[in-house]
C-alpha cells in the first residue's frame, strides 16, 4: 500500500511551508524514533498513551498487555491519532514572542487492527524490538505461547500521515535584531549513556557489539 496524497485531515494548516507529505520524510522520522503517543476516545474522554513502535513497510507496530485498554479499544477499530515528534533543539530568539524549538514530526491518521496468529505476533514484536536496539531480538529468550497469548499486537496502516519540520535559526522581527541579546539554537539530542550491568549479571557476560556501537 503506498502512502496517500495529503487529506483534508493530514493538510497542514498553520505555517504549510513546514509540511512535508513525502513517504521518504515521514518513514526517515518515523525509523529514526521508538517513541510515540497514541490518541483515542473513550465514551468521549480523549486519551493520549505513550508507547514503543516499529515501523515495517507501510504498517506502524503497536504492542502492550492484552488487558491495555487503549489496545483492546483500538482494536476495536475506532480511530487513532498517532504522533511521534524529535526534538533537534530550542530556539532562542531576541524576544520572548518568536522563541521556538527546531523539531521533526508525524502525524499518522487511521484505525489499527489486531495482529493474530503466533507467527505474526512474534514477527510483529521483531520488528518492535529491533526498532528500539537493532540486534536485541537474536539476543534474547523468544516469547513463550503464554507470553504471545498476553500479549496484543495492533498493526497500523501508514496511509494518512503528513510531517511538520522546523530548522534553522530565529525569525525576529526586523526591529529586534539590534538588540544586545544572545540568539541561536540550543542543539538537543537523545543519546545513549555508559550502559548500567543488571546486578544479577551472570560472570563473564560481555557486553553486546549492539551495544557498545551506541553507548557513551
Amino acid at each position: 500500500m503506498a502512502l496517500n496524497a495529503p487529506t483534508e485531515r493530514t493538510r497542514i494548516a498553520r505555517l504549510p511551508k513546514r509540511g512535508d507529505y513525502s513517504q521518504e520524510t515521514i518513514y526517515g522520522i518515523l525509523d529514526a524514533g521508538f517513541l510515540c503517543h497514541v490518541g483515542f476516545v473513550v465514551d468521549g474522554q480523549p486519551y493520549v498513551i505513550p508507547t514503543g513502535y516499529g515501523r515495517a513497510v507501510d504498517v506502524l507496530y503497536l504492542h502492550g498487555s492484552a488487558a491495555s485498554r487503549m489496545l483492546r479499544t483500538l482494536a476495536g477499530g475506532v480511530d487513532v491519532c498517532v504522533t511521534v515528534t524529535l526534538l533537534d533543539g530550542l530556539v532562542l530568539a531576541r524576544s520572548a514572542f518568536h522563541h521556538s524549538m527546531n523539531y521533526r514530526s508525524v502525524v499518522i491518521l487511521g484505525r489499527a487492527v489486531a495482529v493474530e496468529g503466533d507467527a505474526e505476533k512474534r514477527a510483529a514484536l521483531r520488528v518492535i524490538s529491533e526498532q528500539i536496539v537493532a540486534g536485541r531480538w537474536d539476543d534474547v529468550r523468544k516469547p513463550t505461547a503464554q507470553e504471545l497469548k498476553a500479549t496484543a499486537v495492533l498493526a497500523l496502516p501508514i496511509l494518512e500521515a503528513s510531517a511538520k519540520i522546523r530548522t534553522g535559526p530565529p525569525l525576529d522581527d526586523e526591529a529586534d535584531y539590534s538588540l544586545d541579546v544572545w540568539a541561536g539554537v540550543l542543539p538537543l539530542a537523545v543519546r545513549a549513556g555508559e550502559p548500567v550491568a543488571d546486578p544479577r549479571l551472570a560472570a563473564g557476560t560481555k557486553l553486546p557489539r549492539y551495544l557498545s556501537k551506541v553507548a557513551g
